[in-house]
């Protein structure tokens, strides 16, 4: 089935030549742009990050952005795209094709879970297939065969904002078997805690079952949402706060975001880039035992240009300061 291509360069704004801090750049101003929580049109930023996550999500790993390069430069966004022969066999593929239990040819597609038909067509989850036929003693050839329905696996886009607090979501499964093509909708149960990786089943919302073989299940796999302030350890955030240098010699009282609002934290003296402040609590969800930590990262930035008066107060500073960094 032919899909629409994306051009994810284009959707981060940045040449194919891009480095790996200037794709990030661009994610976190486009993702700060376009985050729901402070675009007036919500339902309209609600895409647009979610294109912007999907773009990122590819070109910021490595063995992503290869196989994503590997499809040429040539392409147009929005042109019919069909994968590769063979692309499957290396990059998971999408939805679950194979042949239907007693003939014929079945697939499974997914809506609704925050990823576009070209990314699960390219880099959805690996699929896994239980199920096989089962015989009670004594049955002939022409008795009944009762086969269970096979498990079919997608991925489902997690905001740290549902990981926080919990949502449902309708996700559409299509299938397609010998020709004839259904679509099912169900309500998802994304708890709070949820992880990267992590699989929410739905039971008996896989493949249909053969005879009296019960039907397979739908996996749904998480992948968190990336956001433009904040990585996740476990069920810790990690905040990179930029300190000026007089912020770090002296100390000082900073604000900084978290999930729940901005909470302001002191800066010892004599911080050190790199440091690592702990607020507790202020993290995600450990399902019903509290919440992880915020994790406040210290760098030091330095201005960029200077006035001539700056300038005669960091040379004074350099006169008279004893300081050596080498020593």
């Amino acid at each position: 089935m032919a899909v629409q291509f994306k051009d994810y360069y284009e959707t981060l704004g940045v040449p194919r030549t891009a480095s790996d801090a200037e794709i990030k750049k661009a994610f976190r101003k486009l993702a700060r742009e376009h985050h729901p929580d402070v675009a007036r049109d919500k339902k309209r930023a609600e895409e647009k990050f979610k294109e912007i996550n999907e773009a990122y999500e590819v070109l910021s790993d490595p063995s992503k952005r290869k196989k994503y390069d590997e499809l040429g430069a040539n392409w147009k966004a929005g042109a019919e795209f069909r994968p590769p022969p063979g692309w499957e066999q290396f990059t998971g593929g999408r939805g679950f094709r194979g042949r239907a239990p007693g003939g014929g040819d079945f697939e499974f597609q997914f809506g609704g879970t925050g990823f576009s038909d070209f990314f699960e067509t390219l880099f959805g989850s690996a699929r896994r297939g239980r199920g096989g036929f089962s015989r009670s003693a004594g049955f002939d050839e022409e008795e009944e065969i009762a086969e269970r329905g096979r498990d079919i696996e997608g991925d489902i886009m997690v905001t740290l904002e549902e990981a926080l607090r919990g949502s449902v979501r309708s996700v559409n499964v299509r299938s397609e078997v010998g020709g004839k093509a259904k679509t099912q909708t169900y309500q998802v149960k994304i708890p709070p805690g949820v992880t990267e990786g992590q699989r929410l089943r739905l039971a008996g919302r896989g493949e249909a079952g053969v005879g009296s073989g019960g039907a397979g299940d739908l996996y749904l796999r998480v992948r968190l949402a990336k956001h433009p302030d904040f990585e996740v350890e476990d069920h810790n955030l990690i905040y990179e706060a930029e300190l000026a240098p007089w912020e770090a010699v002296l100390g000082a009282n900073i604000s900084v975001p978290t999930l729940h609002g901005h909470v302001n934290i002191k800066i010892p003296p004599g911080t050190q880039s790199g440091q690592k402040l702990r607020v507790r609590g202020r993290g995600l969800p450990v399902h019903d035992s509290g919440h992880g930590d915020l994790i406040v990262v210290t760098s030091i930035a330095v201005p960029e240009r200077v006035s001539d008066g700056e300038r005669k107060l960091w040379e004074q500073l350099q006169r008279e300061s004893r300081f050596n960094p080498r020593d």
